[in-house]
């Protein structure tokens, strides 16, 4: 029951996302003023930068000479394909 409860307060938290994002674009699309637009889309950037920012996690030392290590492995087997083949197969798959 408590199960039901929970899953019922998120399906209303994500309705209620849901109707202030669809509010907010009639709002939006009433604006007539291009200064409040620009104001709005450099906002909108500005928290997605910041919330971009907050899930990158910086790479240790361990891990990028590990990566070094393994690139380096890679190319003593031969295991690379320089940048023409990989046009050349992009190419392929239209």
């Amino acid at each position: 029951m408590i199960n039901f409860i929970i899953n019922k307060k998120r399906e209303h938290r994500a309705m209620d996302l849901q109707t202030k994002k669809l509010s907010f674009i009639q709002e939006l699309l009433r604006v007539q003023n291009e200064e409040i637009i620009n104001k709005l889309e450099s906002l909108l950037n500005s928290e997605r930068k910041k919330e971009l920012m907050k899930e990158i996690k910086p790479m240790t030392m361990e891990e990028l000479n590990r990566i070094v290590d393994q690139s380096e492995e890679d190319s003593k087997q031969g295991k690379l394909i320089n940048a023409r083949e990989i046009k050349k197969e992009i190419g392929s798959w239209t």
